[in-house]
């Protein structure tokens, strides 16, 4: 179970004999308990996609069960959801036709190389982006700047499923960087996965992870640069699952 607002059409049930429903509705008075289906969720104190939810009984203001309960119309398999990644309208010509399936792609690639065979069941986008552009006057129109960095760091939740491994859902902080986006055949991208980080955190680290992969290449010298994407490097931080 898990406290929740109600949403849905409702209907009376009879209340379960459940200590912990009774509980959990002691705790939200004038609130809402969520019941959550196991075959969705894989842990109820942590993210829980709202398909999760079978629905919710509603709960008095004196924190006892009123017997009516409203089913989640959205109840079932998890979908995607990317709505909130273009909901600013940032600038993501630089990831590609699809920033989405890049984002996913790449995220996909950061555990499958933990877990090999690793798979997202289903990704979510919980807040609009961070994102860092810098670019430089265009030689016939300084009004309009030719960009030359980019980066962007999104806060995700996901189910991964991997052979031989439980199911498991985690959220974190994927974060991307790109340089040279004005000299394609020096363009050098790198990917960080931070698990314990917030977006504010990950924001500031845009500009200081955006130079450092600027001061890297200028070391390693013309044409060494890895214009086809991924460093090296890889994915940063990532866990095992």
């Amino acid at each position: 179970m898990g406290e929740s607002r109600a949403t849905g059409s409702g209907s009376r049930r009879r209340i379960p004999d459940d200590p912990g429903l009774a509980a959990a509705a002691a705790r939200s008075p004038g609130g809402s308990v969520a019941e959550i289906d196991p075959a969705f969720a894989d842990d109820p104190n942590g993210y829980v996609p709202g398909e999760a939810i079978r629905g919710a009984w509603v709960v008095g203001p004196d924190g006892l069960l009123t017997g009516e309960y409203r089913e989640n119309p959205r109840h079932g398999p998890p979908q995607d959801d990317f709505a909130k990644l273009v909901e600013d309208d940032a600038w993501f010509g630089w990831l590609g036709d699809d920033p989405a399936g890049a984002i996913r792609e790449s995220v996909t690639e950061c555990f499958e190389d933990q877990a090999p065979g690793a798979v997202l069941t289903w990704m979510k986008i919980l807040e609009p982006p961070r994102c860092a552009t810098t670019g430089r006057p265009a030689p016939d129109d300084e009004q309009y700047l030719i960009p030359t960095r980019a980066g962007v760091s999104v806060w995700f939740a996901a189910q991964i499923a991997a052979p031989d491994r439980d199911r498991a859902t985690v959220c974190g902080i994927f974060t991307w960087v790109a340089i040279h986006l004005d000299a394609p055949a020096d363009r050098r991208d790198r990917i960080w996965l931070d698990l314990d980080a917030d977006l504010d955190w990950a924001e500031q680290q845009l500009p200081p992870r955006m130079y450092g992969l600027d001061a890297e290449a200028a070391d390693a010298g013309p044409g060494k640069g890895d214009a086809s994407g991924e460093d090296e490097d890889g994915a940063e931080g990532a866990p095992s699952t």
